[in-house]
């Protein structure tokens, strides 16, 4: 090689070694650079900040400026923001809109509500017929022979052969022989006699449903009868037919159910958290899935006392006309109770309200971006979004509508914070000591007790894998990276406070 080659390598060497020694000794240590501050401070009136934390993780906290596990600087807390009255958060205004928090005010109005649900329609049970032969017989002929037959009222059902009829019919006409007899004897007794006779013999056939006309007819042509024909006592659908040809029959025996559908009932099922909004008299709005665009009109007229244990609702009957027989029983409809309006409601929207379970709470909204916490009582629900505030609120307060979970978080976050702050700030050039780092009160779940590598408060347990492990001789390490995470200082273990620092003395004399 020649000399030319080697001045070229030579010169290129000490060009690589200077510039690695300026940049060693004239650069800044990028590991903690300096925090900017303002002429007067990172806090206004040049107040000294409460505590630093990371801009990305506000549970990481220092009590000197730094950088965070991300690499961001670290952003002092002043005095001002730290500090707010129990159970009220500060927000910054620029995370109040970041966050798209939306507030309505607190305001009476009128709530009303409509009761959605399904129904199925009934007879009417007040006009539902059985038919019975108060004779026993045996039946001759059935008129009318099948379930579902409508049936008008008068019409003949079936026709009967009872003996004891025949012997009562027979007393009839005996009875009238007698009082034709005995009409003009002279005796009063004996001619009464004869009247209250043929009455009581006439009065038997009446009660066994003998028709006045096939009374009549026996005493004007005296020909007796040796059937009974059972008439409909009213109009209607033939339910239930119990009865066939030759069949003995007697007065215990149903023989027809007739049901009358010109009323019908509806029962609807109604869940109980909706109960306080029906009332007996309120209009009901009938619709059927195979008549859409028809609306039948109804009305409440009971609500029934239990509850079905299965489903959790309550019948309410609702009654409806049904002249021209469009609705069936079992058929199934959707129904709509119109309920009163409540006047003069103080309300919120639905939305505003947090339930955790065991109550329910509204972010209210105060002054200079604090948000406070409300436990409130709620009342009825009206369905449409808003929902009625017993106490808790007043009318014209602000509350929060979106955002308010996130608002929620960042007041539990905050207490976090001051709980895990030192109880007394330590003097200037003073590091906090082990009792000045444990704060009062108990610590938020969630977050674990432990102390950073810096003798700073206490942080959460997901940060120590990325503090710097506060001195400790890691397990694994080359002799360079245990240098630079040996235990320093004797005189009071500063980079240990709060640790149990057994054999620290002898440790110390040993070197």
């Amino acid at each position: 090689m020649g000399a030319k080659h080697w001045i070229a390598l030579v010169a290129l060497a000490v060009g690589v070694a200077a510039g690695w020694w300026f940049g060693a000794h004239t650069g800044t240590d990028r590991s903690t650079p300096p925090v900017k501050a303002k002429k007067d401070g990172p806090c206004p009136a040049g107040a000294v900040p409460t505590h630093w934390r990371a801009p990305m993780d506000p549970t990481y906290i220092r009590d000197k400026p730094g950088k965070s596990p991300m690499g961001m600087d670290l952003v002092a807390v002043c005095p001002g923001e730290a500090q707010a009255p129990d159970g009220v958060v500060r927000i910054d205004p620029a995370l109040v809109q970041s966050m798209g928090v939306r507030t309505v005010p607190v305001a009476r109005r009128d709530l009303a509500r409509k009761v959605r649900t399904v129904g199925r329609v009934a007879y009417d049970e007040r006009l539902v017929d059985h038919v019975h032969t108060k004779v026993q017989g045996w039946v001759e002929r059935l008129f009318v022979e099948y379930e579902g037959e409508l049936v008008r009222q008068g019409q003949p059902l079936l026709e009967i052969y009872s003996p004891e009829l025949v012997s009562t019919q027979e007393e009839l006409l005996l009875a009238k022989r007698y009082r034709d007899a005995t009409q003009g004897s002279r005796y009063g007794d004996v001619s009464q006699g004869g009247k209250d006779l043929f009455e009581a013999t006439r009065r038997r056939l009446e009660l066994w449903d003998v028709s006045h006309n096939d009374i009549e007819r026996l005493l004007r042509t005296g020909e007796i009868r040796k059937t009974l024909i059972l008439y409909a006592s009213t109009e209607g659908v033939v339910t239930r037919l119990l009865v066939r040809d030759g069949m003995e029959v007697g007065p215990n025996d149903n023989l027809y159910t007739i049901a009358d559908l010109s009323k019908v009932w509806l029962f609807a099922d109604v869940y109980e958290y909706e109960l306080p909004w029906v009332r007996e008299g309120q209009k009901a709005l009938i619709e059927l899935s195979y008549l859409p665009g028809r609306t039948f009109a109804g009305k409440v007229t009971y609500i029934y006392l239990s509850l079905d244990p299965k489903t959790r609702t309550a019948r309410v009957r609702v009654e409806l006309e049904n002249p021209e027989l469009v609705l069936k029983p079992d058929m199934f409809a959707d129904v709509t109770i119109e309920t009163e309006a409540r006047p003069g409601v103080l309300a919120v929207p639905e939305e505003a309200v947090i339930r955790s379970g065991r109550r329910a709470l509204v972010v209210a909204v105060g002054e200079a971006g604090h948000f406070s916490p409300r436990e409130v009582a709620l009342g009825l629900d009206s369905g449409d979004g808003w929902v009625e505030v017993r106490s808790g609120l007043a009318e014209a307060e602000q509350v929060v509508t979106s955002g308010q979970f996130l608002i929620d978080s960042e007041s539990k976050l905050q207490e976090a914070i001051q709980k895990m702050l030192p109880a007394a700030q330590p003097q200037q050039g003073q590091r906090p000591t082990a009792a000045s780092t444990q704060g009062s009160g108990s610590m938020q779940p969630g977050l674990h007790e432990g102390m950073d590598g810096e003798g700073g408060p206490m942080q959460p347990e997901t940060h120590t894998e990325m503090d710097g492990h506060g001195g400790h001789v890691m397990p694994g390490m080359d002799k360079r990276h245990q240098a630079g995470h040996a235990m320093s200082g004797c005189d009071g273990h500063a980079a240990h406070d709060g640790h149990d620092m057994s054999g620290a003395d002898s440790v110390c004399a040993t070197r």
